[in-house]
């Protein structure tokens, strides 16, 4: 029975048992947060071994600067069309209007935890908070933006060493596909993790909890469908691609992380992939790590839909330029808040906050079915991930074309050199 299988009946048994046992099922939360904790634990290692190898393999510091100067604007124009969308959405179906909720009824304990974390940054302490008072701190906190710029200066550094480097980047190599080997043990007991989740997130919550606020969280499921299939499917068909071989290709890392409700749980195995694809390793070690950072269509999607649902559930009026100025804010204040619990929730506080028009205690109505939300969340924003490699790998003419499309055919392809061969989901024969 193949890995995808397997998640998908974990979830179909999750939801029975968390439907018909809540207490039961709620109690199992913590096997879907071993397995995220047991994935993010490898995170920090994983994200800059990938990073520092990219640099060092490309062994032009030009060539980096493009790549990611490349990245950051596709993550821009990207995320800008998806938050735009989520605006567009909540101003044609109005999934709040009609609740009538007076904000003086709210309660703000149950969200105290977001609220505290969202503090406004301006761009200078922003960028200040990027880097580490020590790369042991940064690793131990397993703060992405600051590993990700320590990684960066070490393969720049490598870079410039020349041959002199080469030793120690066989030596990275090497510590890096042992990693790889880790993930794969920890990958078997994904099915595991995902009964867990799921479990947990309905006997909590109830599937009754839908029903309130079905419209919404009914528009974030077919939004990031449409998002998903229409706006990237129509991106990778420039890039020469067809969307739904690459969502076959990645069906096991969409199964895991729609179970999950977590991105985090198969980034190491969306790196193995796109190399398997054929996509230089240099451009996968830039891209990948920067996007999960700077680049969630899903969350994008969600944030935009989330404060217009909450204006009119508390019947706030917002002219044109008000939510402008939302999707505005948004668009910064997302890039802070990459790595920390509940960005999402996190973001949508800072922004609500910063702005003023809304009152943040309505951020309370999302909280029982934000999980929901989640579940289709990020498995957007991993596929939005995957498909920004292809695109910009195409873009710098770094990707074997002819292998990439046997392997989304399903074909039989030789192996590559130093292929990580711990992974399960990396070979074609899985799909």
């Amino acid at each position: 029975m193949g890995l995808s299988v397997q998640v998908f009946l974990a979830i179909a048994i999750g939801v029975v048992v968390g439907a018909l046992w809540p207490h039961f099922g709620a109690a199992l939360k913590p096997l879907g947060d071993a397995f995220i904790k047991l994935i993010r634990m490898l995170l920090a290692p994983v994200i800059f071994g990938t990073v520092v190898l990219g640099i060092a393999r490309m062994g032009d510091v030009k060539a980096v600067g493009r790549v990611g100067l490349k990245a950051i604007v596709y993550f821009e124009v990207v995320s800008t069309i998806a938050l735009a969308l989520g605006l567009i959405y909540v101003n044609v179906f109005h999934p709040g209007s009609g609740m009538n909720v007076d904000p003086s009824t709210l309660s703000t304990k149950e969200i105290s935890a977001y609220t505290s974390a969202s503090k406004v940054t301006g761009p200078v302490e922003f960028f200040m908070n990027i880097i580490p008072s020590s790369p042991v701190d940064a690793f131990a906190k397993n703060s992405m933006l600051q590993i990700i710029l320590f990684g960066i200066l070490f393969g720049i550094a490598l870079t410039k060493m020349g041959s002199r480097a080469q030793p120690l980047i066989d030596l990275m190599d090497q510590v890096l596909h042992a990693f790889y080997g880790i993930v794969g043990m920890v990958m078997k007991v994904a099915p595991l993790g995902a009964f867990g989740a799921i479990a947990f997130t309905v006997g909590k919550y109830g599937l009754g909890s839908l029903i309130p606020l079905g419209w919404l969280v009914a528009g974030v499921f077919i939004l990031c469908g449409f998002f998903g299939f229409v706006v990237l499917g129509v991106i990778l068909r420039f890039a020469g691609f067809n969307i739904w071989k690459f969502v076959q290709y990645f069906k096991e890392e969409l199964l895991v992380t729609f179970g999950t409700s977590s991105s985090e749980a198969v980034l190491p195995n969306v790196i193995a992939k796109l190399e398997n694809l054929g996509i230089e390793k240099t451009t996968v070690g830039l891209v990948v790590p920067a996007g999960y950072t700077f680049n969630a269509d899903g969350t994008a999607l969600y944030l935009t839909m989330g404060a217009m649902f909450i204006a009119q559930a508390l019947n706030v009026p917002l002219s044109l330029w008000q939510q402008v100025e939302i999707l505005a804010v948004m668009m910064l204040v997302s890039k802070g808040s990459a790595g920390v619990a509940g960005a999402a929730f996190v973001t949508l506080a800072a922004t609500l906050a910063s702005i003023g028009t809304v009152p943040v205690a309505g951020m309370v109505l999302l909280l029982g079915v934000d999980r929901f939300g989640n579940s289709a969340r990020a498995p957007l924003n991993v596929l939005g991930n995957a498909v920004a490699t292809m695109v910009v790998a195409r873009w710098e003419g770094a990707i074997d074309l002819v292998r990439a499309r046997r392997v989304l055919n399903g074909e039989p392809v030789e192996e590559l050199a130093n292929a990580d061969q711990p992974l399960i989901l990396a070979t074609p024969s899985t799909l």
